[in-house]
């Protein structure tokens, strides 16, 4: 089935206004969340007084944003970064690898993100599991050397594998 934004599936999507909590901050959505950490984190990050780099929001205004607005934020980002020459965004201070063909520590976080938006918003993980044993696709092309951070898809699969072990197991429990 296709993850589209323009129907029910479309709170699947990074672009959904689905409200997430990670280390004690709320961003409005994993698209938010994705795209802030292209911006710098404070005035000692490498990438805040470059110049020819000017950064139109903050890190935390970013994160607010949803769907579209988040992306084209992430835009600048992704033009800072070619300027800089540089392949990794920062969370809490660490470098991560960003396009990146393992499944290094940005994938592992990016993983994080989306089972909290899951376990966070009921009507995401119902939603997810209501999919059943669908095979999940993306509504757009990817780029056949995509980074595993890039295919939620997949990661919603193993996410729904664990949710439905999960549910057997507290089935069989009872």
């Amino acid at each position: 089935v296709i993850l589209s934004k323009r129907n029910e599936l479309g709170l699947l999507s990074n672009f959904a206004a689905t409200p997430i909590v990670l280390d004690d901050v709320r961003y409005a959505s994993l698209e938010g969340f994705w795209q802030m950490m292209k911006y710098p984190e404070g005035p000692s990050d490498a990438r805040s007084n470059v110049p020819g780099i000017t950064w139109p929001m903050t890190r935390a205004d970013v994160g607010q944003l949803t769907g579209f607005a988040a992306k084209d934020a992430g835009k600048v980002g992704s033009e800072a970064m070619k300027k800089l020459g540089i392949n990794w965004v920062t969370y809490q201070g660490k470098e991560l690898g960003y396009k990146t063909p393992e499944r290094g520590d940005h994938y592992k976080l990016i993983v994080a993100a989306t089972w909290a938006k899951v376990r966070q918003n009921p009507e995401v993980q119902m939603l997810l599991l209501k999919t059943g044993d669908l095979i999940l696709k993306p509504d757009h092309k990817q780029e056949p050397d995509a980074s595993p951070a890039w295919k939620y898809f997949e990661i919603y699969m193993q996410i729904r594998l664990e949710l439905q072990a999960e549910a057997k197991a507290k089935a069989e429990s009872h």
